[in-house]
């Protein structure tokens, strides 16, 4: 049930996420496209300002000058985004331009639309011109050779066109009415409009289809384009991670939140099994208790049959088994009874190395027995201990060293400090050591890997260990041994 309730909650939270990621992807979309159009609706009102600057600049005559034009072109160049305007005939070749220098090769596949590069956009047709404007305006670029060559005007050509014949660049703009004869409605502008009488039909054909504006080239920076895309892009991007970041740490608050309840739970269960057991522990250290006593009994009979004058070493032989065996058997439930008492530590400072020989002392007939070798390398240390609980911790040890090895061993205790307000203490052997797999298990009770032990040695140190908030260890005593390391040892307060 709460691992199906655990999946629900974990999916809900990556739909979540999800949505959110795909929420903030759609919304820069719309903000591209929002500001791909502001651009667009900049460059139409720039070609709408063009087109009726080049109508306003009509002079006499409907000629506009090319040079004049393209200083008007170069002052549109200064508004903000715009780099280049191009006007262009029908044959898509430059009438006039400014700005930056039109490639009209690699802008040749624009036809009414946009183009879109690393850093500028091209855009052609922004308004209805075509046809529409060149009839309109019917803007003529006219070469000085042609101008030249032509015949003499007639003597009234001052006064139907000016002076705006005169271009300092050799080439000027001409707009002619469509017919001279008829009065002049009010979109034909000032001048009249039509043929000059200089040219022939084909000539004035000619440069209407060479020199008529048939279209605008615009070229503006998308730098205001990238710019908002990029700000709102690192905006989506934020808030995406923190949604990634809000979602990973509601998910591993619920994953610590569902570990705490089942530890909670477990606890809770750990403390009723604990109390059954408790009181188990009780009731069978009771039993022990009660049972030593009967064995004190048949020990001390089986002493005094072995003592009778009149016993037959027949009987003898079997009043001393009987009194082994029941050493034995109290042995075992001494332990059993000491394993089962409650440890309660009572701390007070601790010579770690009076200690230490003192229980060397009391093995010492065990050590002489078997002419072993024990070196005892201890700094003046206080630790804070239990002195009682701590010098059953040593003797079991230290006798666990003594069994282990064989003739003439050797054994070696050392202690030192250990980062500054702690200390170790490790007791090494040259028996044969402990397999790496049964390193664990030696502090289990009634786990003994030697014929005549009662495996509650190390568990009683064990228990006594754990009980001043210190740490024990199983290592390989490198060649040849075993290595138990105690750490975590508190350093009394005067050290």
């Amino acid at each position: 049930m709460i691992t199906l309730r655990r999946s629900w909650i974990y999916g809900l939270l990556l739909v979540i996420w999800a949505v959110i990621l795909g929420w903030q992807a759609v919304e820069h979309i719309i903000v591209r496209k929002s500001a791909r159009t502001a651009l667009i609706n900049r460059a139409k009102d720039i070609s709408n300002t063009l087109v009726l600057v080049m109508r306003s600049q009509r002079r006499f005559g409907g000629v506009i000058s090319k040079e004049r034009m393209e200083s008007t072109l170069t002052e549109l160049l200064k508004l903000d985004l715009l780099n280049a305007i191009a006007l262009l005939n029908a044959a898509g070749e430059v009438v006039a331009s400014a700005g930056e220098p039109i490639d009209l090769q690699s802008k040749g596949a624009i036809r009414s639309g946009e183009q879109w590069d690393a850093k500028t956009v091209t855009l052609m047709n922004l308004v209805d011109l075509g046809t529409n404007l060149t009839q309109d305006l019917q803007t003529i670029v006219v070469p000085r050779h042609d101008l030249t060559n032509r015949p003499p005007p007639p003597p009234n050509l001052e006064t139907n066109f000016g002076n705006v014949l005169t271009a300092t660049n050799g080439t000027n703009s001409v707009l002619q009415p469509a017919d001279r004869g008829r009065p002049r409605g009010p979109r034909e502008g000032r001048g009249w409009l039509g043929r000059p009488p200089w040219m022939t039909e084909e000539q004035y054909k000619s440069l209407i289809e060479k020199q008529g504006v048939h279209s605008f080239l615009i070229v503006l920076s998308t730098q205001s384009f990238r710019a908002i895309c990029n700000h709102d892009l690192w905006m989506r991007t934020i808030i995406g991670i923190l949604a990634t970041i809000s979602v990973i740490g509601f998910t591993s608050a619920w994953s610590n939140l569902a570990k705490s309840s089942d530890m909670q739970i477990r606890l809770a269960r750990a403390s009723e099994l604990n109390a059954d057991l408790k009181e188990m522990n009780l009731a069978a250290a009771g039993l022990a208790h009660e049972t030593r006593n009967p064995l004190n009994i048949v020990r001390g009979l089986a002493q005094m049959i072995s003592k009778q004058e009149d016993a037959s070493p027949e009987i003898r032989k079997k009043s001393r088994e009987i009194i082994d065996e029941t050493d034995r058997v109290t042995a075992q439930l001494n332990e059993f009874i000491n394993y089962s008492r409650p440890r309660e530590v009572r701390r007070a400072p601790v010579a770690l190395g009076s200690l230490v020989r003192e229980v060397v002392r009391a093995l010492t007939y065990d050590i002489e027995e078997k002419n072993i070798s024990l070196q005892v390398l201890i700094e003046p240390l206080t630790i804070e201990a239990d002195e009682q609980l701590l010098r059953q911790a040593l003797f079991n040890l230290i006798l666990n060293a003594i069994q282990a090895v064989d003739m003439s061993g050797n054994i070696e205790i050392r202690a030192d400090r250990r980062n500054g307000m702690g200390a170790f203490l490790e007791i090494r052997d040259d028996g044969p050591g402990v397999p790496a797999e049964k390193r664990t298990d030696i502090f289990k009770p009634y786990f003994t890997t030697h014929q005549k032990g009662t495996g509650l040695g190390l568990a009683v140190v064990q228990q006594i260990i754990l009980a001043h908030g210190w740490e024990i260890e199983c290592l390989p005593n490198l060649p040849k041994g075993a290595l138990f390391r105690i750490t975590h040892l508190k350093l009394a307060a005067n050290q």
